[in-house]
């Protein structure tokens, strides 16, 4: 079932724009919807003010009206274990649930995956009621 979110999260990597690092990320979304929702990351001349591959694609996951996370897969550049970073981490957190699954893949597939849990394991609790 993983396999889908790894081809979209490689296929949104191959439209980043990172014309400063040379590192393109590319991460996707499960909604609990079913759907998937990819996205890469952008840079800018005002380097760090970026826009990363995880927060393109929970922005295209709000613009569908899903509201919540049920798996993600994150890929960097070549063979580099690459995970959220801690604001796409606490990002993803507001959608999703600490048992959320996250993959992290490199080009040959899904090396390892984690929960949300382990990854924030102190994320700020939001009041949904």
């Amino acid at each position: 079932m993983s396999r889908d979110l790894f081809e979209a999260a490689l296929a949104a990597r191959a439209k980043a724009y990172a014309p400063a690092s040379q590192f393109s990320v590319g991460a996707a979304i499960r909604g609990r919807n079913g759907k998937i929702y990819a996205g890469c990351n952008i840079e800018n001349a005002a380097y760090p003010e970026g826009w990363c591959a995880e927060t393109s694609a929970i922005s295209h996951m709000v613009m569908d009206g899903e509201q919540s996370i049920a798996e993600v897969c994150v890929i960097g550049t070549g063979d580099v274990f690459c995970t959220p970073c801690g604001g796409c981490r606490q990002r993803l957190a507001e959608f999703g649930s600490a048992d959320v699954p996250v993959h992290i893949a490199k080009d040959s597939g899904i090396v390892e995956t984690f929960t949300l849990g382990d990854l924030l394991p102190a994320s700020f609790e939001l009041d949904r009621s």
